[in-house]
């Protein structure tokens, strides 16, 4: 069986997070065609719990969707090199105002696997500690939180569409709070 085998990349667009591509692809049919790919250098994301057990959340607007939305903080690595885990401590502290010196790796999501590479690997964050939120200059952001069982309902009324919110929240829910 032929495989599907890359031509060509060609550069379209560099932006500040994300570089566009076209690449020209032999398919196994014999045709040669053209995919389109997005490059995206990675993020981290964390599911942070307080002492009572609710799961801490950030509310903010997201232009691609020109609206708010309800998820669990993340965001971009500085390099690709950047340990996950380093960003998602960044980020927990950044959106939510936590440090934790205590992050477990919970799962990896791959965002958009029809034409992006974009991976975040997701932590748990226990024993939090109150610190400082220090937004990005284009960053607003609100803090509320909520139980594991309020935030499972928004997902199945629509509420929450976040892949990786819902990815997390229901990773979460059953690793730790399903225990059987």
């Amino acid at each position: 069986m032929q495989r599907i085998k890359r031509i060509k990349r060609e550069l379209k667009y560099s932006g500040t997070m994300i570089d566009m591509y076209t690449d020209t692809i032999s398919v196994p049919n014999g045709n040669v065609v053209q995919w389109d790919f997005i490059k995206h250098p990675g993020a981290a994301a964390v599911v942070p719990i307080t002492d009572d057990g609710k799961i801490v959340m950030v509310r903010q607007y997201r232009n691609a969707l020109d609206r708010e939305t309800l998820e669990i903080p993340a965001g971009g690595l500085d390099s690709q090199e950047e340990p996950t885990i380093d960003a998602a401590a960044r980020e927990l502290e950044e959106e939510t105002g936590y440090i934790s010196h205590n992050l477990e790796l919970l799962i990896t999501v791959a965002t958009t696997v029809a034409f992006c590479n974009e991976k975040i690997d997701i932590y748990v964050a226990r024993k939090l500690i109150q610190s400082k939120q220090n937004l990005d200059e284009d960053e607003y952001v609100e803090v509320e939180e909520y139980s594991v069982d309020e935030l499972a309902d928004m997902i199945y009324a629509g509420k929450i569409n976040d892949s990786k919110t819902i990815a997390a929240i229901m990773a979460y829910k059953n690793k730790f709070v399903n225990i059987k």
